[in-house]
């Protein structure tokens, strides 16, 4: 399911055949030889990535449930956002730091988090990651001031998410070739799941229990889709226990550079929307809280199928660079155009446009990811390393666009102007990095040709 080749900066697999189909010697089969009837492989070499099946298919629940527990929960900011206002009489822009310091250490943690997969820690990691997650949601519920939600909803809940999310990407990725955008896609599906599950456990039960009850009631969903995730979690790849945190060679490639300053400036601001359409509605729009709860509710929603149907299109028809382009202008546009929203009507359709485009972004974003490498066993260490310069942008976001907003008496004009410009530049940046990757592109087109797929 990985990108379309032929027109992506991603080096998939080079011109490697998909298959080694070699004659059996049946008195001396090597090692690396798969057996035919179960496609069981040594510990040496496991084979080409079976691109399907039972256990390959677990892997992408496992990546639903991740996604769930992490993006789910985090891009559901919006909920807190106005409580944390109001209960610590704090402007937007400095709350803003608890969501933005936790997508950061969702990307900066995978550096370290993808080379421990790498090295065969995979579900060590979870173990770790899934406990701090839990940890800090409870932590959350008996916070009383601002610096402790910071630690433990920002810091604590952070880690948790970034030590999990890069070896789970990898480790999917793994298991497909043609289907590998789809799969991860649909792993990456469980933000929107996440997205709607917990607005509506807060919309019920808010007015009911409290802030804090609402908040343990969340980390118990969150504690039960845990011990799913370590029950049929499970990795392929031999340990690359001998390799370095970093891969530097991968820096003298110049699709992987232009790659990885496109996801910056696109990234950058795709969040803020997130974080600020809910108090976007009752501030601007004068929407209740019944109505803002739905605008996050919705802008999550279609995420879903924004994602699913971008990862169709990159596999099956176009290829991800021309799906990716277009989508990022999409994105950039719908920023431009907020300033426009004056009704709870136009703020309903505003959001189901972008929370589409902004969620084919974030989808196709980590499918690309995916497959910047030819070698597997590097495969978390080269996606940790774009997790972390992507990392600067996710913690600066959402502060810029507060502080933007707070410079100019609480208009959002200035924030949706530099929103929509930074994804202009992320799109540029990108058909830069196309147009870096073009020859390989053509040859890994004829080489598939010439196989007939």
């Amino acid at each position: 399911m990985i990108v379309d080749t032929s027109d992506s900066v991603c080096p998939t697999l080079r011109d490697e055949p998909l298959s080694d189909e070699k004659p059996q010697d049946d008195a001396a089969s090597t090692p690396s030889q798969c057996d035919e009837e179960n496609q069981a492989c040594t510990a040496d070499d496991p084979g080409e990535p079976p691109d399907g099946g039972l256990q390959a298919w677990l892997q992408v629940v496992t990546g639903h449930l991740v996604a769930f527990n992490s993006w789910g929960y985090l891009i559901s900011f919006g909920i807190f956002q106005p409580y944390y206002e109001a209960e610590f009489s704090l402007p937007p822009s400095t709350i803003s730091w608890i969501g933005s310091l936790e997508v950061c250490l969702i990307f900066f943690i995978g550096t370290f988090s993808g080379r421990a997969f790498d090295a065969g820690y995979y579900r060590t990691a979870l173990a770790v990651g899934l406990f701090l997650q839990i940890l800090a949601i409870f932590m959350t519920s008996i916070a009383s001031s601002y610096w402790q939600v910071l630690l433990a909803q920002g810091i604590c809940q952070g880690l948790g998410n970034g030590i999990i999310f890069a070896p789970t990407i990898a480790n999917m990725s793994t298991y497909f070739t043609s289907k590998k955008t789809i799969a991860i896609s649909a792993g990456a599906c469980g933000a929107g799941t996440g997205g709607i599950v917990f607005p509506l456990i807060a919309q019920q039960l808010l007015p009911k229990i409290g802030f804090r009850w609402t908040v343990r009631v969340m980390g118990l969903v969150v504690a039960v889709s845990s011990m799913i995730i370590m029950i049929i979690a499970k990795t392929r790849l031999k340990a690359r226990k001998v390799g370095p945190l970093v891969e530097w060679a991968a820096f003298k490639e110049p699709a992987y550079v232009l790659f990885a300053a496109a996801m910056f400036f696109t990234l950058w601001p795709t969040w803020i929307s997130y974080n600020y359409a809910r108090q976007y509605t009752t501030d601007k729009l004068f929407g209740s809280a019944s109505d803002s709860f739905l605008i996050l509710i919705v802008i999550n929603a279609v995420g879903i199928p924004g994602r699913m149907i971008s990862a169709f299109l990159a596999d099956r028809l176009f290829g991800a660079i021309p799906v990716f382009i277009p989508t990022i202008f999409a994105a950039s546009l719908c920023l431009y155009l907020w300033s426009q929203v004056s009704s709870l009507t136009g703020m309903f359709i505003w959001v189901s446009i972008f929370g589409y485009f902004g969620a084919a972004i974030q989808s196709l974003f980590p499918s690309c990811c995916a497959s910047l490498t030819p070698d597997l066993s590097k495969a978390g260490t080269r996606i940790g390393m774009i997790f972390s310069i992507i990392s600067f942008a996710a913690l600066t976001g959402s502060p810029l666009a507060g502080k933007l907003m707070q410079a100019t008496g609480g208009s959002y004009l200035a924030a949706q102007i530099w929103g929509g410009s930074s994804m202009i530049l992320g799109m540029g940046l990108l058909y830069a990095a196309k147009r870096a990757e073009a020859p390989h592109a053509v040859n890994h087109l004829r080489t598939q040709k010439e196989r007939g797929q």
